[in-house]
């Protein structure tokens, strides 16, 4: 636990109004929105329903009068992947994937005072808790289970939690680091609390095992029909060691990473409608949100993979590499104007480049 005297250190990310403006909104759906208490989700039939709407129906949206009515018997309000629809968490998230290279999630979760959201459980993520207002007093166990994967959820059949190893209260600025796995529950005090929980999803060696798998489907060998006896040919495991190299690990392990990166396009409408008026000497920048890759013919960044012929090769990779604001004309290599434009086109189309923000 890292603590700080600093009460509105993240407040620029969530706030308990916002909360209230999205809950009271009338638009939220499940699972945007989930409402638990003291371990047990709320069934969706107290909290939601269905609004009748031509072709389909708004299901299960959040009536927020009874949203209101359950927080004030003491539940839980959950928002959940904020990264994909709250813009400055969204850019959080972002930063926080471009230094740590592993996929980053964020939920909210906004508990009234004397309340419990969740009993004991451990995360199958390494867990960041930014505590946003109010107070949190956090218990924390030994795992029983250690270094869960995703699908390998805390149930009593692993046991109960033994005495707390860290028995602290989180304050408004604080920050805690839970690894996965470990056993941990919160209960708030005499105020509400509102935290924010920035989940880690690494890559582990499951995933890296997985990954050259699937790569040697390629090999005819690994097609055939397995023996009754089950004997395997004794090449196939060396087949697979081989596809384990450590450079071959981490780049299946970065090129997953930022295919499944999702694009965050601020402003995007904007873009596309102002590429009328785009000159040579507009003043472009690439988006600091996008994770991008450029091997010398191939861009890959969210999910979208742009070829490239070798003669642009120059002045894509100046736009992959830029830092600082650009120009088309200020580009090096041997295309003219007219091609410029339509590479630097293409590039905000797909929503790796923008005007440059400082002109907005």
């Amino acid at each position: 636990m890292i603590p700080r005297e600093e009460p509105d250190r993240f407040a620029d990310l969530l706030s308990s109004r916002e909360i209230e403006r999205l809950v009271c909104s009338g638009g939220l759906r499940y699972p945007a929105v989930r409402v638990v208490k003291a371990g047990e989700q709320i069934p969706l039939d107290r909290y939601t329903s269905d609004i009748r709407w031509r072709p389909d129906s708004f299901a299960r949206t959040a009536e927020p009068a009874r949203v209101a009515e359950e927080f004030a018997a003491g539940a839980t309000i959950v928002l959940q992947a904020l990264h994909h629809n709250c813009l400055p968490i969204a850019h959080f998230c972002r930063e926080l994937e471009t230094e740590l290279g592993h996929p980053v999630q964020a939920n909210s979760y906004y508990t009234p005072k004397r309340s419990q959201g969740f009993a004991v459980h451990h995360d199958t993520h390494d867990v960041f808790v930014l505590q946003i207002e109010g107070e949190k007093r956090w218990l924390v166990y030994e795992p029983l289970f250690e270094l869960p994967l995703k699908h390998q959820k805390y149930s009593r059949q692993l046991g109960e939690a033994g005495e707390p190893v860290e028995d602290f209260v989180l304050r408004a600025g604080d920050t805690l680091y839970l690894p996965r796995g470990w056993l941990h529950e919160a209960l708030t005090s005499e105020s509400d609390s509102l935290h924010l929980t920035v989940g880690i999803n690494v890559y582990s060696w499951i995933d890296a095992f997985r990954a050259a798998l699937d790569e040697c489907e390629n090999d005819v060998e690994f097609r055939r029909s397995v023996a009754t006896d089950g004997e395997s040919p004794n090449d196939l495991a060396a087949k697979l060691i081989e596809r384990l190299e450590p450079e071959d690990v981490a780049r299946r392990m970065r090129r997953r990473f930022v295919r499944q990166r999702r694009a965050i396009l601020e402003g995007q409408l904007s873009e596309v409608a102002a590429l009328e008026s785009l000159t040579v000497a507009t003043a472009l920048e690439r988006r600091q949100t996008v994770i991008a890759d450029f091997d010398g013919t191939t861009l890959r960044f969210e999910g979208r993979e742009l070829r490239f012929p070798a003669r642009v090769h120059a002045e894509v990779e100046a736009i992959v590499q830029s830092e600082v604001p650009f120009s088309a004309s200020e580009l090096p290599g041997t295309l003219d104007d007219e091609g410029r434009l339509v590479l630097v086109k293409r590039l905000i189309r797909e929503g790796f480049l923008r005007h440059n923000a400082a002109d907005d």
